[in-house]
């Protein structure tokens, strides 16, 4: 069968690359650069804990020592601390990493994989559709045609592929624009972020009266200062204005001495593309969906949409079409996107806008900074990881169901648990690989070897019922999990949300919850094929 084309070599489509040559499908990455990425201190992403997760898996780099796990979060106002926040590893810890480093550890990972072909100075400009496949063609030194399985446009804001596919962009322009600065120092809190909003010294040029600071590893920081509507021009000499007034204010009074590294200006944009899937061809990350005011983080959007988007390629990739799992990949990423963008654009007129609410509703600033540090730490409405509640893919009624601490759709907890050859793993380092997942909580069996109980108690017919599923799935066994009863039982999809928590070995039960993930019985799903191949 042929590759999946990739057109986009930027961190999402190198995610969704390596992601699928895991799982045994060949790829080629349309690179219309030369293959390196320009270093660009200031350019730099924020990655919650889970996402950093599957960074590191694909790339077999411990992020953290490449990136910045922040030791807390501090927000101010004037001159009052208006919340702290202490990471002591008893929950998410965001990752702040130069987007150029976690780039170029995506490119060395695929540098040693044989599945994947990098096509580099090879610019898309035709995409030819038919039922069997997609063929591409790009310009440049190397111009050809390409045929493809599929083909996915990582391709940015401007996408090519998403304006020969004719897919509309609607949105908003410009919802904020930032001036931006790294630079090496010393801050009054080393190693936490810092969100200062309304600061008591005066600041010269254009201002909005907010500044972030963001600590990068070896004393480097990323400083935002966000700006007012407009286009007002930001200079040279007004940003390095800006900085020593800043870094004076923090340091009460004097500018500490600094090395600039980098500047720049970051506008946001709000956008959603109309349609994320035109028959073979599917949108990933800026391409389909723009965001990031108020803290959150677009890119953290884009590793999602590729780790939702491989496994399902790769079934259809290995089994035959499976339109209703395909088609659940636009379902269930444009919600989650959408409802990030609503909750974004309900907040900014509270936020952003002169008086009102904030100056006559008593405890609206505390309320105000709640909605920022939700942004900015990937909490609540603003920056959780989406669930897929109302996905196509979840069971119906199961008789067997429970309720854990984790709901249907949600991203499972990352709990130790026993691999099938006895060995002590953490439950993300299983997911990625195309099978479901299976987890058993059994209290006790941690302190035994796997050789001792595989054979006892309930195993042995949760170990058929699961060789019987539909689609390959590997048994594991944890000790516990938060609000799960002994004897439960965990369906887990292979990009780590949950299907269902069971009472129990229920055979038909678990089948049933393990065929709707998949998008439905192969009978039907060959029928949709049929069909959709007779269009």
């Amino acid at each position: 069968m042929d590759p999946v084309i990739i057109v986009g070599a930027g961190p999402v489509g190198l995610t969704l690359a390596l992601a699928l040559a895991r799982q045994d499908v060949p790829c080629v990455v349309l690179d219309e650069g030369p293959g390196k990425d320009e270093p660009r201190a200031a350019r730099t992403v924020v990655l919650r804990e889970d996402t950093a997760a599957l960074m590191e898996r694909l790339t077999g780099v411990p992020l953290d020592r490449a990136g910045a796990q922040w030791a807390g979060w501090r927000s101010v106002r004037r001159k009052q601390v208006m919340r702290e926040v202490f990471f002591d590893g008893t929950e998410p810890i965001p990752l702040h990493i130069a987007q150029h480093v976690l780039t170029g550890a995506l490119r060395a990972a695929l540098s040693g994989e044989r599945l994947v072909k990098v096509a580099v100075e090879s610019r898309l400009d035709g995409i030819e559709q038919e039922s069997s496949g997609v063929t591409a063609h790009t310009r440049g030194p190397k111009g050809t045609w390409w045929r493809g399985s599929y083909l996915v446009g990582c391709d940015g804001p401007r996408s090519t592929v998403r304006k020969l596919q004719d897919i509309r962009f609607p949105g908003r322009t410009a919802v904020e624009r930032h001036a931006v600065a790294a630079l090496r120092t010393e801050l009054p809190w080393p190693d936490e972020a810092l969100l200062h909003r309304m600061p008591p010294w005066r600041m010269s040029g254009p201002s909005a009266g907010e500044v972030t600071a963001r600590p990068l590893p070896d004393g480097v920081w990323r400083l935002d200062w966000l700006l007012p509507p407009g286009k007002d021009l930001v200079t040279p000499e007004l940003l390095l204005t800006r900085i020593r007034e800043t870094l004076a204010g923090w340091a009460g009074g004097t500018t500490p001495p600094y090395d600039l590294l980098d500047t720049g200006v970051h506008t946001v944009h709000h956008r959603l593309a109309r349609r994320w899937r035109a028959d073979r061809v599917f949108l990933a990350g800026d391409a389909a969906h723009l965001l990031g005011a108020l803290g959150t983080h677009g890119l953290d959007e884009g590793l999602r949409d590729a780790d939702n988007l491989a496994w399902k390629l790769a079934l259809a990739w290995h089994h035959g079409p499976h339109e209703a799992l395909l088609d659940s990949y636009q379902t269930e990423r444009r919600a989650v996107v959408a409802a990030r963008l609503r909750a974004a654009d309900q907040a900014l007129p509270l936020l952003r806008g002169g008086g009102g609410l904030r100056s006559y509703v008593p405890g609206s600033a505390r309320g105000h900074d709640a909605l920022l540090t939700d942004g900015h730490l990937g909490q609540g409405q603003l920056g959780a990881p989406g669930a897929y509640a109302d996905s196509p893919l979840a069971p119906g009624k199961l008789e067997g169901e429970v309720p854990v601490d984790t709901p249907p759709g949600a991203p499972v907890t990352d709990v130790t648990v026993t691999a099938e050859d006895g060995t002590f793993v953490q439950l993300r380092d299983r997911l990625g690989r195309g099978s479901l997942l299976v987890v058993l909580i059994a209290p006790g069996t941690g302190v035994w070897e796997r050789k001792h109980w595989v054979s006892a108690g309930i195993m042995p017919r949760l170990a058929a019922a699961v060789t019987a599923l539909p689609h390959p799935a590997e048994l594991l066994v944890a000790e516990s999990y938060p609000g799960a009863p002994a004897h439960t039982v965990l369906l887990v999809r292979p990009d780590g949300h949950l299907v269902t928590a069971l009472s129990g070995v229920r055979p038909a039960d678990l089948y049933a919850a393990a065929e709707a993930t998949v998008g439905g019985p192969a009978k039907a799903q060959a029928e949709a094929g049929a069909s959709a191949g007779s269009h």
